[in-house]
């Protein structure tokens, strides 16, 4: 049975000492469990996981990280329609679809194109 992989060593091998502290969180939720097991718990691919760990992902890392600060170190935002919710949390909300019979729905479409915490100001 080979050795299982040492993620934090490998972060910093790759990002060096510039590593951001939510990529070393990454790194050691993985080594707690596995790649797979991260990137199912953040609603992520295993390899954009794993080209993280090893900074060799060529997409956007914002809602991965907001993914890992929500879910990995239960960071908090201020929602103006929710109050107090883990940046996960607020991610998800921002993906989810507008329904007009829905009021929570309604008041967040309302909200989040003007919140500071939304990630995609442009599309609002």
């Amino acid at each position: 049975m080979a050795d299982k992989p040492d993620n934090v060593a490998a972060v910093r091998e790759s990002w060096g000492k510039a590593a951001p502290e939510w990529v070393v969180a990454l790194a050691e939720a993985c080594d707690r469990g596995s790649q797979a097991q991260v990137a199912k718990a953040l609603g992520v691919s295993p390899t954009q996981v794993n080209q993280t760990v090893h900074n060799t992902y060529g997409g956007r890392l914002d809602r991965l990280e907001q993914r890992v600060r929500g879910t990995l170190m239960n960071q908090k935002v201020a929602c103006p329609v929710l109050g107090e919710i883990t940046r996960r949390r607020c991610i998800d909300e921002q993906g989810r679809r507008y329904a007009a019979t829905n009021e929570l729905r309604i008041e967040l479409r309302r909200a989040c194109p003007r919140c500071p915490n939304r990630l995609d100001k442009e599309s609002a």
